[in-house]
């Protein structure tokens, strides 16, 4: 199941919320994300968002 796909009660899923391809403001990489970023505003992968959050 891919990251914006996961239903359930309680579980932090995102239903059936359109995804957005963006690139990923730190590693640069193609990535999904559950709302259409704005212009001007840094949007992290899941993965580098996890780094972030960290700190």
């Amino acid at each position: 199941m891919a990251f914006g796909e996961r239903r359930g009660f309680g579980g932090g899923g995102f239903g059936n919320r359109e995804m957005h391809k963006t690139t990923c403001s730190e590693c640069k990489k193609e990535c999904e994300v559950p709302f259409k970023p704005a212009e001007g505003r840094a949007v992290f992968c899941r993965d580098c968002y996890q780094k972030r959050k960290k700190f």
